[in-house]
């Protein structure tokens, strides 16, 4: 029950407190101060006179998360770490402190040898909350970070503890329970040197070796000031502080072990992704990857693919060929087409070199490529959204340790792999939501489309990379105006006809009708069944035309050439229509819905009959692809 009346806390009573940890003490101390209690249970709301249905919403709530929290228990779940210590004694002290004031405390020895402090297990989205929460009201380290229990092994806490059936490490302190250590100071440490050979041993340092201690600092909220590898005042300060913290006597000059657990303990997040230096000799590229993660897969020109090896699902790219500026800039394009680099996010191509961010559908990805003689050198990460601290180091470790050889991966390598249109050397293609048809409606760019093209979508596009924007929608209609976010020039613009088409008179749609699949529109013909519609209203009439879902938003054509109405996609209100039988708006409701917009529908020149070379050239530069992205 102590687990889940924790977990309670964790996610129930960490939301409706937040305003508590306004006065912390964590201020001035470094990441890894804990607050005390502030996720204490809250007034009983019963006895202060509110509803009774309230207290039982509530009490609801915890029970159903403790049950969530139960699941997560059997199944091993996931966990969040905040801490890593090199030796048994410093985590067990560690954890003690942690479990002063947060619920589900636990200790495992890891696969590096450390010892990590982690809370949970939880739920996969649950312990995203709670990593969340506790990080914005600074109850635990900035640089927290969802952990998986196959990284786990030995428990040494709570002492006596065996969770995950793997064993239990034998303590070598007895933990006071009621101590808040945070608060009272560890009792010092006896020091592995003095003062004087601290100093001595300081002065050995490069000039590199003393800015990390100063970003370690930092990192760890201790130090705020320049990093330029001078010790002065406020770095002895913050030496000062980070001893006191610790345990250690505060000299301000650290010794050779206290620089090492400052530098380790900065290190932790690199330290549990295995961060290792990998050397791919074919690809001529040398740098340093989480190799506890991923591991290499195969080669498919040109790229080097590493998949996931982990519950994290991190995956990379090591990119390597032959090329020019132009290849470059294609290659950035081609980047960002595929589904591991999400629309939201940074793009920048400066000269030889082009860096691609993005983040969406529950991924960050970060792409680098630079040309330098002849050769194409980068790579990808990927990495799960909600890790960003942990995802910022590895990351900046990877952009930092990049060195490049002069080999470079084979053109054909991979070249027997799985061959599809919607892949791109074995990495598939990013895909719209759905696709419908439009056409240009004036010489400025406007396009009409269905209302379908341009529901709930977070970004709107003609083809793959021009952005349009909704100018207006007739919701009862069917039809939307939208504006290219750039003015266009079309090849060809809508001449709209004037007079009603009659009954049985031949007409042809030209749509996408496979949503883009060929590449071009198709002209699919028919007939006019009727002026008005099914249920016999005005402003839409009736085809007999066998349409795809993809001709949706698409224009209809007489035989001189002339738009007589925009196709309208099938009922979807339980009525399943005959193949043959297609709706289409008129041009009476379509100037209407344009003027709404405030564009003037250009009126047909001419009623002489054309070839069908001549509509085809006509459809083909009017009709468009209109995506619509999640």
């Amino acid at each position: 029950m102590q687990g889940t009346k924790g977990r309670q806390r964790a996610l129930g009573l960490a939301l409706s407190l937040r305003s508590h940890t306004q006065n912390s003490p964590y201020s001035g101390h470094g990441n890894r101060t804990v607050i005390p209690r502030n996720l204490r249970e809250s007034n009983n709301t019963a006895e202060h006179g509110q509803p009774m249905t309230r207290v039982f919403t509530v009490l609801t709530f915890f029970f159903l998360f403790g049950l969530r929290a139960a699941f997560a228990q059997q199944d091993a779940g996931v966990w969040v770490q905040v801490e890593a210590q090199p030796s048994l004694r410093e985590a067990q002290q560690r954890a003690q402190v942690y479990a002063n004031s947060l619920p589900d405390v636990n200790g495992f020895r890891l696969n590096s040898g450390w010892y990590a402090i982690v809370i949970g297990p939880y739920l996969r989205d649950d312990a995203e909350q709670v990593l969340r929460v506790y990080r914005t009201e600074r109850q635990i380290p900035s640089d927290s970070f969802i952990a998986f229990s196959n990284t786990l092994g030995q428990q040494f806490w709570p002492i006596g503890a065996n969770v995950l059936n793997r064993g239990v490490i034998a303590p070598q302190i007895q933990p006071e329970p009621q101590a808040d250590q945070s608060q009272a100071g560890l009792t010092p440490q006896t020091a592995d040197e003095t003062r004087a050979q601290a100093l001595q041993g300081e002065r050995l340092l490069t000039a590199q070796e003393r800015k990390d201690l100063q970003t370690a600092l930092q990192a760890a909220g201790f130090y705020s000031s320049t990093i330029d590898g001078a010790f002065g005042q406020g770095t002895r300060r913050s030496m000062s502080d980070w001893q006191r913290f610790n345990g250690y006597e505060a000299t301000g000059v650290l010794t050779t072990l206290q620089r090492k657990a400052l530098l380790d303990d900065y290190n932790a997040p690199l330290i549990s992704v295995g961060m290792e230096r990998h050397a791919d000799t074919r690809a001529g590229i040398e740098l340093d990857m989480p190799l506890g993660v991923l591991g290499f897969d195969r080669y498919e020109a040109p790229f080097a693919h590493f998949k996931p090896t982990s519950d994290l699902n991190a995956s990379a790219l090591l990119i390597s060929q032959e090329g020019s500026p132009a290849t470059l800039r294609a290659l950035y394009e081609v980047m960002q087409s595929l589904e591991i680099v999400p629309l939201q996010g940074e793009r920048a191509l400066r000269g030889n070199s082009f860096s691609i961010e993005g983040r969406g559908d529950g991924i960050v990805s970060y792409t680098q490529a630079a040309l330098k003689d002849g050769k194409i050198k980068g790579f990808t990460l990927v990495w799960p959204e909600g890790d960003d601290a942990r995802h910022a180091r590895v990351l900046a470790a990877m952009r930092a340790s990049l060195t490049t050889t002069d080999a470079v991966l084979d053109a054909g390598a991979g070249a027997d792999a799985e061959q599809r249109i919607d892949l791109v050397s074995g990495l598939q293609i990013r895909k719209p939501r759905l696709s419908r048809s439009g056409f240009f409606a004036d010489t400025s760019g406007s396009v009409l489309t269905v209302t379908e093209a341009v529901d709930n979508c977070t970004r709107i596009t003609l083809g793959d990379d021009q952005d349009l924007q909704i100018t207006w929608q007739d919701a009862d209609l069917g039809v939307a105006v939208l504006r290219p976010s750039q003015v266009l020039v079309p090849i060809s613009v809508a001449e709209f006809s004037a007079e009603q088409p009659r009954i049985q008179a031949e007409v042809a749609v030209s749509g996408f009708s496979y949503e883009g699949a060929l590449g071009a529109p198709t002209l699919t013909y028919g007939q006019i069944a009727d002026v008005r519609g099914l249920n016999g209203e005005d402003g839409v009439k009736r085809l007999a035309l066998a349409a795809q879902p993809g001709d949706a938003g698409g224009p209809i054509f007489d035989d001189s050439g002339s738009v007589v109405g925009m196709l309208l996609p099938a009922p979807n209100d339980g009525r399943t229509l005959p193949g043959s039988v297609s709706l289409a708006a008129n041009v009476e409701r379509l100037t209407e819905v344009l003027t709404k917009a405030g564009i003037s529908g250009q009126p047909t020149q001419s009623t002489t009959r054309i070839s069908p070379n001549e509509l085809s050239r006509r459809a083909n530069g009017m009709t468009v692809l209109v995506h619509c992205w999640d």
